[in-house]
């Protein structure tokens, strides 16, 4: 079995985006709106990004990957919208 489990902390007061306690370079952010929720997760190293898109009433996702955090939501919320149009 790993080691033990760790945790992300807060970059500070009012901080928007965690960190993962001993690398700062890992990071996660949750973002939403009415409709959707964005899970914003950076590379171990902090050079890309996984991002996962929810449609808050339906629970369906998306997942798109990239070099930059813009583009992997992008990605991520075409992939939702393929799978909300293929219902």
């Amino acid at each position: 079995m790993a080691g033990r489990w760790s945790g992300f902390v807060a970059d500070g007061d009012g901080a928007k985006a965690l960190h993962e306690l001993n690398n700062p370079d890992h990071r996660i952010r949750v973002e939403h709106d009415r409709d959707r929720l964005f899970i914003n997760l950076s590379d171990e190293d902090g050079t890309g990004w996984t991002v996962i898109a929810i449609n808050r009433s339906t629970r369906e996702y998306g997942v798109g990957q990239h070099r930059t955090q813009r583009t992997a939501a992008g990605l991520a919320q075409d992939a939702l919208n393929e799978r909300l149009a293929s219902r």
